[in-house]
């Protein structure tokens, strides 16, 4: 089993967060969502994952050690692909061409998702789906009484069906997933302006794949600041079991409210922080009250009262009661 992970794409509604670190390395409960998206695959698979495929931009040399890391505490060989120019969904996978073979998973990297199911690996391919209200912004999937896919609309105008696309996708012949996408490159096929994977699936069905529904039992987006502090909410509620704060925490006339991920080498003093906040390690938060909030590395937090936000790396923030998103290396002092 192998897992491909387009993650190229810059983040923009992310900013500022994402300028200085990739969408798909901003942690959630102490964790990068990359990390916790190809985790939650490998939990789901029955086969060992051998190869985790990685499509990034320019992303830097340290990004890419830690992406290979990832892979490798899998058990699993990390590769680094590369997508120079935003072309569409399909686009972003044959830039991984060399990996397209044998049984494969397609991860795009900015959703995370909670589920019970195992993998049926017998199936053509399976299309991760979540019901939502209101669909119109991602592609859908229509079932027959059987349920089996019948057809792939990508961003329908007028109502198809409310099942979601949530970009995870199983193809039991990975092989045929790379002819058919290069079917569109070489064709110059375009939906919306982009080569689009529902393109290729549509291919693929007509000609005989079987597609059925994977239905997720929680689906979180990480799209923007606020999305990305609530899905934090949400996976700090699925690990509250584990153990979320590390021995090394220095606690003075602190008060830890859980769940929270509490990071190494922080230290609180004269605070409460909680529920639902996650501090990255080398952070301090003092004389502050803190709850809902995404705290990451080396960032100092005084005489704050923090609720909905999210701070970078690296930040010095200080005396001002706010919802926030700041980015890595910002002093904001009253």
């Amino acid at each position: 089993m192998k897992i491909i992970v387009p993650m190229a794409g810059r983040g923009s509604r992310l900013r500022p967060h994402t300028l200085t670190v990739p969408k798909p390395l901003v942690p959630v409960a102490g964790k990068p969502i990359v990390q916790r998206l190809v985790e939650d695959i490998a939990e789901v698979c029955k086969e060992t994952v051998e190869e985790i495929a990685f499509i990034i931009g320019d992303f830097g040399e340290e990004v890419e050690k830690e992406l290979v890391q990832v892979a490798e505490n899998l058990g699993a060989k990390g590769s680094i692909y590369y997508q120079e120019e935003a072309l569409g969904t399909a686009h972003a996978i044959m830039c991984a061409e060399p990996a397209l073979d044998g049984k494969l998973i397609v991860a795009f990297a900015d959703t995370l998702f909670k589920t019970d199911f195992q993998l049926d690996e017998a199936q053509d391919g399976i299309v991760w789906v979540s019901q939502i209200d209101d669909p119109s912004a991602f592609g859908v999937v229509k079932l027959n009484h059987e349920n089996v896919i019948t057809d792939f609309v990508e961003k329908p105008e007028t109502y198809v069906s409310d099942l979601a696309i949530i970009g995870i996708y199983y193809f039991k012949d990975g092989a045929f997933l790379r002819s058919e996408l290069k079917y569109l490159l070489d064709n110059d096929i375009k939906d919306k302006g982009e080569y689009q994977l529902t393109n290729a699936l549509e291919n693929m069905k007509n000609k005989g794949t079987k597609f059925v529904p994977g239905k997720v039992d929680t689906w979180l987006d990480c799209g923007n600041k606020n999305a990305t502090v609530h899905s934090n909410r949400n996976v700090l509620e699925f690990d509250k079991h584990k153990e979320l704060v590390h021995p090394s925490v220095v606690k003075e006339n602190s008060i830890i409210i859980p769940p929270c991920f509490i990071g190494e080498n922080v230290i609180l003093k004269n605070s409460v922080v909680g529920p639902h906040v996650s501090v990255g390690s080398g952070s301090t938060v003092t004389d502050s009250v803190v709850k809902d909030t995404i705290i990451q590395r080396e960032t100092h937090v005084k005489g704050a009262n923090l609720m909905n936000s999210m701070l970078g790396n690296h930040v010095h923030y200080s005396n001002q009661p706010e919802d926030l998103s700041v980015g890595d290396y910002t002093a904001i002092e009253g």
